[in-house]
């Protein structure tokens, strides 16, 4: 076998009852929801696994969420085997969960981190003024033209992420991105998906949410990094202790280009790719931009001992 990477999936793949054969069958996962329930003073593993969902999809409680499935099933497979992944990555909040992985940031850092984040999106556009859209079938030349053709001064769009080849999603205003779904539509997009997201994230929107937090950022010292992290905003690049916080600011307001993440860790030599995260998310992504890389998902029981398998073979 080659190298392996690990990735980790955003907003979006969350859903009630997530974990709930992990932490009826894994004492670790069970363990660091407890931690982060300490540190947090909220009960996320019984919002996990019985919502409601309208309490779910809050963006506070979603971030926090996901991010500790993630953390949860991470030490959950390191406890079946302790393994060092050639690369991390993880798509927008994922982010987060892979510089937790990398060792970079312990538990009660990375969920203050995350709990200020999301609390600085939601202050910075209400609910309703703002949406996301994902759009299938357009190359990545029309859908900048699309994005600059559909924005006006009050009310700009901007390309929020590149996932795929011809799969990415717009983010901005309300008005702007409905502009953008009808004429993508007429161009002859395959699917066009307005997303349940309260908040346009990697928008200009964000900007001041993205100064505000540099603040917050300031707060926290990142350890030395244990295994390389390919950031999203900028994939020709590794995190470090020194860049660490500029990066995360700026992944606010930038694209997540993770077409060119994946082409990375390719280019890094990772030919196998761990998901962890409440569902497969970025695994279809993943076989769209690189058909020879492999894929493994660890985000119930079978497939994180699936996965343990795969990493300590007999």
């Amino acid at each position: 076998m080659g190298k392996i990477g690990l990735v980790f999936p955003g907003q979006g793949c969350q859903f009630v009852g997530m974990g709930a054969d992990l932490c009826e069958q894994d004492a670790m996962f069970r363990s660091v929801f407890a931690r982060a329930g300490d540190i947090l003073g909220d009960d996320l593993l019984s919002l996990c696994l019985k919502g409601p969902k309208d309490r779910l999809d809050q963006t506070v409680n979603t971030q926090l969420a996901v991010l500790v499935f993630e953390i949860a099933a991470y030490e959950a497979l390191r406890k079946r085997h302790s393994f060092t992944p050639a690369a991390i990555a993880g798509h927008s909040l994922g982010e987060y969960s892979a510089l937790y992985a990398a060792g970079a940031l312990g538990l009660e850092e990375v969920l203050t981190l995350v709990h200020a984040r999301a609390r600085r999106h939601e202050e910075a556009a209400p609910a309703g003024f703002g949406a996301m859209a994902a759009v299938v079938g357009l190359t990545l030349e029309q859908m900048k033209a699309l994005v600059l053709d559909c924005s006006r001064q009050d009310e700009p769009v901007d390309l929020a992420n590149i996932n795929a080849p011809n799969q990415a999603v717009a983010s901005g205003h309300a008005r702007a991105v409905e502009r953008l779904m009808e004429r993508a539509e007429k161009i002859g997009a395959r699917l066009i998906v307005r997303l349940p997201i309260s908040v346009p994230c990697h928008c200009r929107l964000l900007a001041q949410a993205a100064e505000r937090f540099r603040k917050d950022l300031e707060q926290v010292a990142f350890k030395a990094f244990g295994s390389p992290v390919v950031p999203n905003c900028d994939p020709a690049i590794l995190y470090c202790r020194d860049n660490a916080a500029d990066l995360l600011a700026r992944q606010i307001v930038s694209p997540v280009r993770w077409q060119e993440t994946v082409e990375r860790m390719a280019r890094m030599g990772i030919d196998t790719i761990v998901e962890i995260g409440p569902r497969k998310v970025l695994t279809g992504l993943i076989k769209n931009i690189r058909k020879d890389m492999r894929t493994v998902f660890a985000g119930d029981v079978p497939s994180v001992g699936a996965c343990a398998e795969l990493l300590c073979p007999a």
